[in-house]
């Protein structure tokens, strides 16, 4: 049975593909009785770019990868020291839609 928690994952610098890949592995494995789960990392210097991302927004990426990512938006660079946390939340069973998760903060 579904409890009300949260599991979350302190998960230090790692690469943002695996990451990433773990992610959509998560979603697409989880049930109706998996905790929801954030996820706290920090990647090596990397650029995402969203799907409204063209390549003529990363002026000068150098040695830093540019991968392209399923998530909105235009251009994201990710390094060492910026915490990111990713909020993998059942929606439906927490009788949420996209906009009203902004209002949980």
């Amino acid at each position: 049975m579904y409890q009300d928690k949260i599991l979350v994952r302190q998960l230090g610098l790692q690469p943002y593909e695996p990451i990433s890949q773990a992610m959509h592995e998560f979603t697409d494995t989880r049930d109706d009785s998996t905790l929801d789960e954030i996820w706290l990392v920090e990647h090596y210097p990397v650029f995402t770019q969203g799907q409204a991302g063209k390549a003529e927004h990363i002026l000068m990426p150098g040695d830093i990868p540019v991968i392209q990512s399923d998530r909105g938006g235009q251009v994201t660079y990710h390094g060492p020291g910026q915490q990111v946390m990713y909020v993998l939340l059942n929606l439906k069973r927490r009788k949420l839609g996209v906009r009203e998760t902004g209002d949980l903060a």
